[in-house]
């Protein structure tokens, strides 16, 4: 098999786990303990995180871009999509240039992801809705986000260190 389809299949078997993880993760809503409407771990960017430790930038973007559609198009909300994306993508980024910080650990990484996913998840709404009025959700939002942003650190730190090598990476 050639170096360019074994990447294209990682990269479709890892959107597909984060498919999975996400459509599973929203069927056990958090707000039975936490009175945040819509608020979720965000276990699937555990594979986003994974794909930027051993794989690539460019491969953990192409992962999180099909994961956003269609969890979109599995949900049946499209709208969701803009929410998703905007979120993801901001989140994306920040822990890709912070991963380039020596003096930053990955469970601070994804701390920083997840208060990124969120900001971005407010703007979009902003945009969508012609409001800025929803930026005072941003604050629990973002004080929620330490937590999320801390289990799924913890968890990333776990995979990405017992999951060394990457075959045909």
């Amino acid at each position: 098999m050639t170096r360019s389809v074994r990447a294209l299949t990682r990269c479709a078997v890892l959107t597909a786990l984060a498919l999975a993880i996400s459509v599973a993760e929203g069927l056990v809503p958090l707000s039975i303990l936490v009175p945040l409407p819509g608020l979720r771990l965000g276990l699937a960017n555990l594979v986003t995180v994974f794909a930027l430790c051993r794989l690539s930038g460019r491969e953990a973007l192409g992962i999180l871009a099909a994961r956003c559609l269609l969890g979109a198009l599995v949900g049946g909300n499209l709208s969701a999509l803009a929410y998703s994306l905007t979120g993801g993508l901001l989140a994306l980024g920040t822990m890709w240039l912070l991963l380039h910080v020596p003096a930053l650990s990955l469970f601070g990484v994804c701390i920083a992801g997840a208060a990124a996913h969120n900001t971005g998840q407010i703007l979009a709404a902003s945009v969508v809705l012609g409001s800025p009025a929803v930026a005072l959700y941003l604050p629990p939002l973002l004080l929620a986000s330490i937590v999320t942003g801390a289990v799924t650190g913890a968890a990333s730190i776990l995979l990405v260190h017992r999951v060394r090598d990457v075959p045909g990476a």
